[in-house]
This record gives structure tokens, sequence and C-alpha cells, in this order.
């Protein structure tokens, strides 16, 4: 079987679905069902750049994975019209396009990956002309695809409510987690708290801040870094604010880091605070878990969905109770271990080799029928 890929999201300074794809690209290559199947993947050529090995030059021996530049930069026009045109005249069996929208013109079948519609749940988050783009790709995509994916059961809740699309032509994927190899002890750790992840309105990073500032009269030493671009709409002035509370020296913002470096802050942080009132999934306090960080989330459904009882549940806009447990897992090492231990049953529901063998599954089962 010919599977094409749409794999723009490898280029650059991949994030969340880049990452999503790369993983099962990874274990793709493992997997001798997959090394029967011949892979391409499309890339829009004026970004620059190549493929990194984790998204997968070759999915394994034997196993030819291509590149495939293709006009264009990355965006709207070139996935309705050279990425089309590119799959027009290849003719793979399917389409993989892990990323929400998909040509909506292609006559091969298409398997998409819808990870939230918060486009479509909270319109003013987003520009004008960005939200209605979204909202109607995603809806043209969702209808033409031979099958829709997603990562948790709210998501599917929320896309079968508002996409109108069928309940049975969605499927439930759970991504996986990766776990480092090696950890220092959490209690030999800084009074460090972090937050990784796309800055956007609905994670609330200003009531972080404000948390974080009443924390840092109680806790010696406390600092906050935050890993994130910047997508907020209107824009939120982030340093502006930490300036204007005074922890501006004890608060650290970044765009973006090297894997490398987003590891050690990984090894470093004693707690994780994320307090998005809307995701898909929630994947970045998973992570820390994983590396032994306990985590502060806001309380919503896919929360409690992913997190189950390893996380501590606070109100959207309760910055004393936020406060609290920022401090209560700052300060006490007997909460954190409780937190980590309920954890590690959380942390085995979440497999790439499964979620690996499913998705190929569901690509297989739209190219056969196409």
């Amino acid at each position: 079987m010919n599977i094409a890929v749409d794999a723009r999201e490898l280029l650059g300074r991949p994030t969340g679905v880049g990452t999503y794809l790369a993983r099962l690209l990874e274990q793709w290559q493992r997997r001798p069902e997959a090394r029967a199947h011949r892979w391409v993947l499309y890339y829009p050529e004026a970004e620059g750049g190549a493929i990194t090995p984790a998204g997968g030059r070759r999915v394994a021996e034997g196993g030819l994975c291509e590149t495939r530049a293709v006009p264009g930069h990355a965006g709207t026009w070139w996935e309705q019209r050279a990425l089309a045109a590119a799959i027009g005249r290849d003719r793979p069996d399917v389409l993989f396009a892990p990323g929400y929208t998909a040509p909506v013109a292609v006559e091969v079948p298409v398997v998409l990956t819808i990870h939230d519609v918060s486009f479509f749940a909270h319109p003013e988050w987003f520009g004008r002309r960005e939200g209605l783009r979204r909202r109607v790709i995603t809806r043209w995509s969702a209808r033409r695809a031979a099958a829709i994916l997603t990562i948790s059961e709210f998501s599917k809740r929320e896309i079968v409510a508002r996409l109108g699309v069928a309940d049975h032509r969605v499927e439930v994927i759970r991504p996986g987690i990766s776990r480092p190899t090696a950890m220092p002890p959490g209690d030999g750790r800084p009074p460090l708290v972090l937050f990784v992840g796309s800055i956007f309105n609905r994670r609330r990073v200003p009531d972080l801040l404000r948390a974080f500032a009443a924390v840092s009269r109680q806790v010696s030493g406390a600092r906050l870094e935050i890993v994130g671009d910047n997508r907020t709409h209107p824009l939120e002035d982030l340093e502006g604010l930490a300036r204007s509370l005074g922890v501006g020296d004890r608060v650290r913002l970044r765009s973006y880091v090297p894997d490398e470096q987003l590891a050690a802050l990984y090894a470093q942080a004693r707690v994780f605070a994320f307090l998005s009132e809307y995701e898909g999934f929630g994947f970045t306090p998973l992570e820390a878990l994983a590396h032994a960080i306990p985590v502060v989330v806001l309380d919503t459904p896919v929360a409690r969905e992913v997190y189950e009882d390893a996380a501590i549940y606070v109100g959207a806009g309760d910055l004393d109770g936020t406060a609290n447990a920022l401090q209560r897992l700052l300060v006490d090492a007997d909460a954190r271990q409780a937190q980590l231990q309920r954890a590690q049953r959380v942390l085995g529901r979440y497999c790439w080799n499964d979620a690996a063998h499913r998705t190929l599954a569901a690509i297989e089962r739209a190219g056969a029928r196409g």
C-alpha cells in the first residue's frame, strides 16, 4: 500500500502535532506491518530545512520512507492547492493528515486526526480570519475524511456535537507517553514551577503568574519557568505582568527550547502547572508526571479523563486555591510522593506502540476501501 503523509509539522520547531506524528513514525519504523508499505512524507519546499530523523526518513530497514518537497509555504493555500496537486499526481492509496485539516479536493481516502475543536467552542480565542479559516476547513475536511481519529473521549464528543459528524465515524486513539531513562530524585530538585506548551488565552498563564507571585512570598527561592510561543489573542504582555507583580526576576519566559534543554527543565522542576480550560488532551502535564513532577491543573472534564486522580485540580480563576496547591507541592514531599504513586497507574494507559498499531490499522482500512 502507498501511504502519503502530510509531514509539514515535522519541520522547524515541532510542537504538539509534530510530536504526535514523530512518535507514530518512530514506532512504525519498528513494526514489520508498517515496513510492508511504501511511505511518502510531503512537506512545503519553501520552509527550508529537512525532516528530522525523528520524523522518519526511513521507516525501517527494507521499508523506504521517501520525502517529497512540494512547492510553496506551509499554510492553507499550500495544503489545498499544492499538496492536493501532488497527491493527485502521485495517486497514493491513502493520505494520513495528522493536523486537523486535509486537502478537500483529493480523490484518495483521507485519515484525519482532529485533536480538539477549540476554534468552534471558543471563537473569541482566535482572530476573526484565523478562526473562520480553521472552522471552515476543519468542517470540510471532516466531512470528506474516510476516517476521523481523535485523542480523547472528550474531543470525540466535541467533534460529534460541533462538526455534525456521526458518532461511529470518530475513533478515539489515546497517544502514548515517553518516559525518561533516568531522573534525579524529586526531593533534590530546586523549588521550580514549570509550564510547557504554546501559550493560548485558554491556558490562563496570567492566572499562573498571579498565583506564583503569592507563592514566591512564602517559598524561599521559588522560580517559575514558562516555555511556549505566545499565541494569545489579544496578545497578553506576560513579561510586563510579571514585573508588575514584583516577580520579574523570578520568572523566565522562553518561546522555545531544544529537546535537550527541555529535558533538563523536566529534570529540575518540582511542580508542573497547566491551568488550561479547554484541551483535546493536555499532553505536557502527562509528560511531567512521566518525569516524576506532580501537577496542578484546571478542573475540566478532559483533565479528569486524562489524569484521573494523579493531579491536584483547581477551579478556573481560583488564585488562592492555585497558590495553595503550588505551595503545598513545593514544600510537602509526602504530598508529591502520593501523587506520583497514583501517576504510575495512569501513565500505564498511554503507550505509543498501541497508538501506532491502532492508527496504522485505521490507515490500512481506509486505503483498502479506497
